[in-house]
């Protein structure tokens, strides 16, 4: 007869995986979040859904915009996803973006811009960082925008010469 625990291996034990936050996409599946935004439990969600056309409005106090039909507006808010299949024409200021879809107008992105494979974007860009899958589109007039890029101060004058 064997005694209890004989045979039996001690292993240490196994840490567990880090987290990883991800997105539906149009399809179902799920991809990682690279933009990083924070999500906010309980913060106001607009999801335009496959099929819907959302023209001529503007958008405000809206955390997060879920763009999976298409959208024609002027928006001012956190975040906004785009799904594969979804569409954004017109203005938009937000924190953070994530695209898989098509937009095309101008964007400026406060925080952070990412263009998965499937994402194109086109017009007047700005944003503070960007990441671009390999795939992933970006034309138009595009310009780094600093954090303070909103206070523009004016050139100083400096007296290099002085007559003798």
């Amino acid at each position: 007869m064997q005694e209890p625990g004989a045979g039996a291996r001690a292993s240490a034990p196994v840490p567990p995986k880090p987290a990883t936050t991800t997105q539906p996409s149009s399809s179902g599946a799920t991809s990682p979040n690279l933009s990083g935004a924070p999500t906010k439990e309980g913060g106001s969600k607009l999801t335009v859904g496959p099929n819907i056309k959302l023209k001529g409005v503007e958008i405000t106090d809206c955390d997060t915009l879920v763009v999976e039909g298409t959208v024609e507006a002027t928006m001012d808010s956190r975040v906004m996803h785009i799904t594969e299949h979804g569409a954004f024409q017109g203005s938009a200021e937000i924190d953070y973006a994530e695209i898989h879809g098509e937009f095309n107008g101008d964007l400026t992105v406060r925080e952070k811009l990412v263009i998965y494979s499937t994402g194109r974007v086109s017009g007047n860009i700005r944003y503070g960082k960007v990441i671009i899958q390999e795939g992933g589109q970006l034309r138009g007039d595009i310009q780094f925008r600093a954090a303070n890029d909103a206070k523009v101060l004016p050139p100083t004058r400096t007296n290099l010469l002085t007559a003798a």
